[in-house]
């Protein structure tokens, strides 16, 4: 087989789109979609587009039908076997090498070299004994494990044996919201599917399970179980996405998946086919965006920067003088506007490299060096149990919270913050992201110590006019700052 690759770009003028209105069995009636290169309903102004040429051909891009020829050669199915206890072999006694069964998870993957480096999921191969690969055209082949990613849930493969498959390149600049994507994958075991759809939203960070996923490229392309570590396509043929999870009620496509961003992926995968893993520049710190809410508490001109939630006390942002409540607004003169922006900029700043933070403390502009560590090691954290307690503890009715000293929980010293023992679901803190069992640390950047030290600093702030107030809430290992409204 020939080695091409989806590259160079041919301009070419596309007089117009067309609007369909669906209305037939099984369609939302009334859902207006754009689909280029049917009969005509209404013209639109010309507007250059650009098509990608392949290599050793010289047929363009003008339909989905041939983007999906051109890449999907590049594109494989994935079957990792893992090794799974055998509750029913332990329940008859048998030795230990007895006592387990192989597994086979299905995912999807695709080249990014033609001497067989393939990127995927991490969540598709983790654990595996052996991964085997099958192309569209039918060929299987074992693959081995180069490396893995947890934190991003990316992985990197290797078939050996062959230099000409067809592989394809990440893109060079992120896509729009409302831009053209096809995905292609092998959800159920269907390799060789595509979908396709537009994409929906950016920086979309999501929580499932337990596992956090940031700044998520959504799409609306029907992906489903076994699409994971597929690529997303936009319409030059080039690689906007690796699909990685969706959200579903049903376990099926509802129209809302996402992928990792080409951006990062591609810095990781780079990673992962040198090195077989991934160094971070570590700070030690938890952080969050500046949202509008918490603007307006602090009284910024704007939402910008991100807000430094909690420290760790052996981190080098400790070391350097960070402190929780600090807000950091650049990183080596560049400005940051989100929990996006300065997490690209660390995950790119190797360990033991100078990095220049512009720091807001307590009102001051300040500029602090910090040394970048290693990035410890991925472990599951368990959130402390919740001691038993036998006081009601102290409410405010309007707040709608019911708070208790910690020193008055059994088995505990005194420490800083009071607990939430129950939100009511009519007072001003319900659906805030309070929960019982959360501790206040800090109201109003002052230390608390009693509940009495809420409800005063809350009232406090009222009679000054606030319209919110800034709490640092601390959720099992997890801290955060809530605006809540008082006015």
């Amino acid at each position: 087989m020939a080695e091409w690759t989806v590259a160079s770009k041919l301009a070419i003028k596309q007089s117009g789109w067309t609007a369909l209105l669906c209305g037939g069995v099984g369609v939302a009636t009334g859902a207006l979609i754009a689909i280029p290169h049917l009969f005509q309903v209404q013209s639109f102004p010309k507007a250059e587009l650009s098509y990608p040429i392949v290599t050793e051909g010289t047929a363009h891009f003008g339909s989905f039908a041939e983007l999906a020829r051109a890449v999907r050669p590049a594109v494989i199915a994935i079957f990792a076997r893992t090794a799974e206890p055998d509750l029913a072999s332990r329940a008859l006694g048998l030795p230990e090498g007895q006592k387990s069964r192989l597994a086979t998870s299905q995912g999807s993957g695709f080249f990014i070299t033609a001497d067989g480096y393939a990127v995927t999921s991490n969540h598709v191969v983790k654990g595996s004994v052996s991964v085997e690969i099958r192309t569209d055209e039918g060929e299987l082949y074992r693959a081995r494990v180069i490396g893995a990613d947890a934190v991003s849930d990316l992985a990197v493969i290797k078939v050996d044996g062959r230099r000409d498959f067809v592989h394809v390149k990440f893109a060079d600049s992120p896509p729009q919201v409302g831009d053209w994507i096809i995905a292609v994958g092998n959800p159920f075991g269907l390799g060789g599917t595509v979908t396709a759809g537009i994409v929906s939203a950016r920086g979309r960070d999501v929580e499932k399970e337990s596992d956090s996923y940031q700044d998520m490229l959504q799409i609306d392309a029907p992906i489903n179980k076994g699409n994971s570590g597929g690529p997303t396509f936009d319409i030059s043929g080039s690689v906007v996405g690796v699909n990685t999870i969706i959200l579903s009620p049903t376990g099926g496509s509802i129209g809302i998946a996402f992928a990792i961003p080409s951006d990062r992926a591609k810095l990781i995968a780079e990673q992962l086919k040198d090195n077989g893993a991934v160094t971070r520049g570590w700070l030690g710190i938890q952080f969050q965006s500046v949202l509008p809410e918490i603007a307006d508490s602090l009284e910024l001109a704007e939402p910008a920067g991100i807000l430094i939630a909690d420290v760790h006390p052996a981190g080098p942002a400790a070391k350097a003088g960070i402190a929780a409540g600090d807000l950091v607004d650049s990183v080596n003169g560049e400005a940051i506007k989100n929990a996006h922006d300065f997490t690209r900029a660390i995950d790119a700043t190797p360990p033991g490299s100078v990095v220049i933070l512009g720091i807001r403390k307590k009102g001051r502009e300040e500029w602090i060096a910090v040394t970048a560590g290693w990035s410890p090691m991925h472990a599951e954290v368990q959130s402390p149990s919740m001691p038993s307690y036998e006081h009601s503890g102290e409410d405010h009715p309007q707040l709608g919270l019911k708070l208790l000293a910690l020193g008055a929980l059994e088995g505990t010293e005194q420490r800083r913050g009071v607990m939430v023992v129950e939100v009511e679901p009519g007072g001003l803190a319900a659906g805030r992201g309070i929960d019982p069992g959360d501790l206040i640390l800090d109201v109003a950047d002052e230390a608390i110590g009693s509940p009495e030290d809420v409800f005063r600093l809350v009232n406090t702030a009222k009679s000054a006019g606030k319209r919110s107030v800034l709490m640092r809430i601390k959720s099992g290992e997890t801290a955060k700052f809530i605006a809540l409204p008082i006015g």
